[in-house]
This record gives structure tokens, C-alpha cells and sequence, in this order.
């Protein structure tokens, strides 16, 4: 039997917009709506023309896009005919494939939200949808509220929806806008409507407001539903949409679904969901989530011995699929917990050359554990780890030396007469014998270090000009004053290769300068910089 179609609806720049703190451009827009396209999701929902100037340029060319680019909008105003509502018109006349309109499927929010009457909104579907479909749009209705809805009036739910689709709507989508739906309500109502409206016609938007929006979704799909609407990462307003990223792999790779349906996504693109996933990130200027299912740092991660020799053997006996079907990688982490196999397998995994009976390697654990345990964390710093297995395995080159740093805080009055606290930094080093010193302003100590560091490394500077900090984190790991402190760094470069370092001392500059240095020379030994 040819396997069913399932459709994907990406509403990242619609519905995904609402999230707090997200703010698109209309660069930002474009960018993300070609990296979907890419992706092979079949329906891009761009926006609400007419509702702010961002949207309204966004619909005011052929996007040309492969995927179905969506214009979202309401239904024509209780009271106004389909003529005389100017969102509704601004509608009509974007550029866009197909448009979306929002309807209330729930009576309660129609007499108390919309204060109409359940006759005048299933009219109001009739009118908008039928005018949409007149001028040669695909149309969509998001049945707002539909499980809600259900729950209380199962008939008025279902003859919303059943209006829009006998109107000649291409897809009816069921929202579970409050997020408070669960699997097994969704799976029983989902299979009510289907038999009312065919599935292929059927869609599922599912808000995540109780961690159930991939599992809602899925839930539709085994009912009948043959769209799922969501967004990249999750995002969406309150506790965010139906993860699109997980949706994705789970409709690819796990058999249940995988031998019944194919979608858009082919298997190379696929592959580009990882970066996808991080590209949003990086857009939205924050790290990506490291425990993501599918995409995320630590969801091939393994840190038990045990669970690291068994995967060196298969993976398959702790990986529930391979990492590299959706752009991933393995991680065996190297801790106080690990055993000689997380070591073995890291060192493989980096090239690093060794013999596993060197006694080095009985050395670099015996460090390693030292290391630990007055603080550092390898798990989390994968640079670290490589630039120290190369120490005990000689081979880091010395690139450069610090000589001495300085760094001063100083609060004063700026030319305005404002209070301001201002960072300077000194680094001397000594590069080829010739010495260098670099001295920066920062909006902090560690800032500071972090420029004058990099401002002038001779002869390597060009190997590190494309390096920036994107993240730092720190831990206090006792208490008092006198606290030992453990900073992060998460570095990246001009390709986008990301990698973590770290410092532990009970000094928080001192602990920064160890891992911004680890950070420079892991950059230096990665790019073949020659000693």
C-alpha cells in the first residue's frame, strides 16, 4: 500500500512571533522562510498582512517560494459584510498562495469574546472562506478553541468546521489554543471530526501549555489528521507551539509513522534539521537548548562507562536512532564518571592518535579525575578536554605566552555627568619572541580580557578574527566569599563550528582568562596553525 501524505504547516513567523521577546525583521523573516523552504515544509506562514508594517511588506511581492507561503488573517467582523472589512480585504490582496483565516469554534468565546451569536460567526466562516476560495486561494480556517469547544458543544465545534469545508476550505485545522487538550482526548475527538470531514482534510495545532503538543499532534495523526501545524524550536506564546523539530525525525524515523506516511522532508534534508534548528537560535541571539530531543548537544550524549563501552560495541544499545539522520553527533563525555571507554571513544572521535595500552592514557584519566574534582567539568567543555588529553599526550604547540595581564574597574562620572562603571584591560604576550601589548575597554572585567586578548596576537591573529564568545556561564561551587569559581565559555568561529571551554580558581577573572585562553589556542590547533 503507497503510503499516506502528511502535510507540514510552519507558523514559526506568525504564530512563533508571539513569543516573548522575538521580534522579526523583515529580514529575518525572508532568511527563515528560505531555510524552511529548504527544509521541505510544505506551508510557510508568513503573517498577518495589514496588522503591522513588517507583515505588510512581507506580502507585498511573490515570495517564490516551493513551499505554500500563508497570509494569516481573521474572519470577516460580526456585522460587516465580506465588501466592507478592511482586514479582510488587506487579505485578499497579499501576495500569498494561500490564506488562513481564525474563527472561533467554541460558543462560549463567541458570545462572550466576540459578543455575537453563534448563527452570525458560522456565517461569518461561510462568507470569508467562500471569498477567498472565489479569488483563487487555498484557504485554511484555524478553528480557535476547537477541543474547548468540543468538550462543551460538540455540535457548534463541528458545524464551524463543517462550514468552512463545504464551503470549499482545503483544510479545516483544529487548535488546542488554550494547550490544556491531552493525547487520549485529542486521538477521540480528532476521530469524531473525521468522520464528519475527510482526514486529508483535516489539520491539528497544538499549543504546548501542558507538554503535550508533539504528543497531541501525533495523537491527530493516528486519528486521522493529515496536516500538523507548529513551529522550529517550539517557540510560540505562553509555553509555545508544537515543536516541528521533534514532530519531524518522529515522522521519519520511527517505524509507526514512518512506514504509513511520507511527507515533504526528504532524507538529505533531514539531515539539515540540527542546523536549522541552531540557525533560529543563533538569530534569536540565545544558546541553543543542549537537552532538545533529536538536534540538541546532549541528546546523543552518554556519560556512564558502561553506557560508552556498550556504544562503542553498537549504538544502537543507548541511541534510539542515529545522530546523523537529522545533522547531529555522538558525545561520549569524559567525567569523574566515566570509564576508559568515554576516553578511547573521545580521543577516536577527535583523531587524536593513541595506543590503548599507552600509560598516558592511564595518566589523562588519573588528571582528568584530579581535575575534576577540584571543580572542572570536561562534560560540559569538550575544547578543554582535547587541548588537555593533548597536553598528556604532547602534542599542543606553544603557540604564545601571556607574560602578565591586568585588569582594573574603575566608577566615574562620564561627559555627561552619568555614573558609569567602565573595565580595562592589559595583556602583555610574547609571540615569536617579539612582545606584544593590547589594552581594551569593556562593559566588564571578563569583556574587557576577552578584547584586549584577542586585539593583537602577532602572527595568529588572523587565524582567530573570525572567533566570537556566544556564550558564558559561571558557578559558584561552594559558599562564602571565598567560593571556588567554574566559568564556561561557549566559543564560535567564521564556519559556525561551536565548542565549549573552562576555568575553575577562586578567582573569577582568573578562572575567564583560563577558559578564554583555552578557547584562542583550541581555535589555533584546529585551524593547523603552525607553532
Amino acid at each position: 500500500m503507497a503510503p499516506e501524505r502528511l502535510y507540514l504547516f510552519d507558523t514559526t513567523l506568525r504564530d512563533g512571533a508571539q513569543t516573548n521577546g522575538v521580534d522579526f525583521t523583515l529580514g529575518d523573516k525572508l532568511t527563515i522562510a528560505k531555510m524552511l523552504d529548504d527544509l521541505g515544509i510544505d506551508y510557510v506562514e508568513g503573517g498577518y498582512p495589514g496588522a503591522n508594517p513588517t507583515d505588510t511588506e512581507l506580502f507585498a511581492e511573490d515570495r517564490k517560494l516551493g513551499a505554500t507561503f500563508t497570509a494569516f488573517g481573521m474572519t470577516r467582523r460580526p456585522g460587516r459584510s465580506t465588501s466592507n472589512d478592511p482586514g479582510l480585504a488587506a487579505l485578499l490582496e497579499a501576495k500569498a498562495d494561500a490564506i488562513c483565516f481564525v474563527a472561533k469554534s467554541w460558543d462560549y468565546h463567541v458570545r462572550v469574546a466576540l459578543e455575537t451569536t453563534p448563527e452570525e460567526n458560522l456565517a461569518s466562516i461561510r462568507d470569508s472562506v467562500g471569498a477567498a476560495v472565489a479569488k483563487g486561494r487555498e484557504v485554511l480556517l484555524d478553528c480557535e478553541h476547537f477541543f474547548d469547544g468540543y468538550k462543551t458543544n460538540p455540535q457548534f465545534a463541528l458545524a464551524c468546521a463543517k462550514a468552512a469545508y463545504d464551503q470549499g476550505a482545503r483544510w479545516v485545522v483544529l487548535c488546542d489554543t488554550n494547550g490544556g487538550a491531552l493525547p487520549h482526548e485529542v486521538e477521540t475527538i480528532v476521530g469524531e471530526v473525521v468522520k464528519v470531514i475527510p482526514g486529508d482534510h483535516v489539520g491539528i495545532h497544538a499549543h504546548n501549555d501542558t507538554e503535550q503538543a508533539v504528543a497531541n499532534s501525533l495523537a491527530a495523526v493516528r486519528a486521522g489528521a493529515r496536516q500538523i501545524q507548529g513551529t522550529l524550536n517550539g517557540l510560540g506564546e505562553r509555553c509555545g507551539n508544537a515543536n516541528l523539530v521533534s514532530i519531524i525525525p518522529t515522522l521519519k524515523l520511527k517505524p509507526e509513522f514512518a512506514d504509513r506516511f511520507e511527507t515533504g522532508v526528504s532524507d538529505a534534508q533531514l539531515q539539515s534539521l540540527a542546523y536549522a534548528s541552531h540557525t533560529l537560535d543563533e538569530m534569536l541571539n540565545r544558546a541553543p537548548n543542549r537537552h532538545a530531543p533529536y538536534v540538541g548537544e546532549s541528546a546523543f550524549a552518554t556519560k556512564a562507562g558502561i553506557h560508552a563501552s556498550a556504544i562503542m560495541k553498537d549504538p544502537a544499545t543507548y541511541e534510539h536512532v542515529s545522530p546523523d539522520r537529522v545533522g547531529n553527533r555522538r558525545r561520549l563525555l569524559v567525567s569523574d564518571q566515566a570509564g576508559r571507554s568515554n576516553v578511547l571513544a573521545e580521543l577516536e572521535r577527535i583523531g587524536l592518535g593513541f595506543d590503548k595500552d599507552d600509560a598516558r592514557i592511564t595518566r589523562l584519566l588519573e588528571v582528568l579525575k584530579e581535575r575534576e574534582a577540584i571543580g572542572y567539568a570536561y562534560e560540559a567543555a569538550d575544547a578543554s578536554f582535547e587541548l588537555l588529553a593533548r597536553r598528556v599526550l604532547g602534542k599542543v604547540p606553544n603557540y604564545f605566552d601571556v607574560e602578565k595581564f591586568d585588569v582594573n574597574v574603575e566608577q566615574r562620572d562620564n561627559a555627561v555627568g552619568q555614573r558609569v562603571t567602565v573595565s580595562l584591560a592589559v595583556v602583555k604576550v610574547k609571540v615569536d619572541g617579539e612582545t606584544l601589548i593590547s589594552a581594551a575597554e569593556g562593559n566588564g572585567p571578563v569583556n574587557a580580557l576577552d578584547l584586549a586578548l584577542r586585539k593583537d596576537l602577532g602572527k595568529y591573529q588572523s587565524y582567530i578574527n573570525g572567533l566570537e564568545l556566544t556564550d558564558y556561564r559561571v558557578r559558584i561551587l561552594n559558599g562564602g566569599t571565598e567560593a571556588v569559581t567554574r566559568v564556561l565559555i561557549e566559543s564560535q568561529d567564521e564556519s559556525g563550528e561551536r565548542w565549549t571551554t573552562v576555568g575553575v580558581s577562586p578567582n573569577i577573572i582568573d578562572a575567564s582568562f583560563q577558559a578564554l585562553m583555552d578557547s584562542i589556542i583550541y581555535k589555533l590547533v584546529r585551524s593547523g596553525a603552525p607553532a
